[in-house]
């Protein structure tokens, strides 16, 4: 795994990349957390298919629980993907709901999230 930098004016945004995996389970996403929260980064941009399959069923909670941990320690985090794959309407509801706020964001893009983050400092 690998923390790239953005910067902005002031504003820092880390992208988190790997070839593998980064979340595949909920240990992953407190440790992910936990790291980028010690670095002092509280906007993450991370890639959907670095995430398991499983964060998107919401029935296994593994959204939530994770999500929480970066609302917690108010860290910002948008996901970036293709999401239109996904047929259940709950978890289609669970994305608008989370794009209206500003904390947690599902974006199709890279400059879409950069361009959240900054609108929502």
């Amino acid at each position: 795994m690998e923390i790239k930098v953005h910067q902005y004016d002031k504003q820092i945004i880390a992208e988190v990349i790997s070839d593998s995996l980064v979340i595949a389970n909920l240990e992953d996403g407190i440790d992910l957390v936990g790291n980028l929260y010690y670095q002092g980064f509280d906007k993450v941009m991370i890639e959907k298919d670095i995430i398991t399959e499983q964060f998107f069923d919401l029935k296994t909670k593994l959204a939530g629980e994770i999500l929480q941990k970066f609302s917690n320690y108010k860290i910002k985090l948008a996901i970036v993907g293709d999401f239109s794959k996904y047929e259940s309407s709950s978890l289609k509801d669970f994305i608008f709901e989370s794009n209206k706020h500003g904390h947690i964001f599902f974006v199709d893009s890279k400059p879409e999230a950069i361009e959240r983050f900054l609108k929502y400092n």
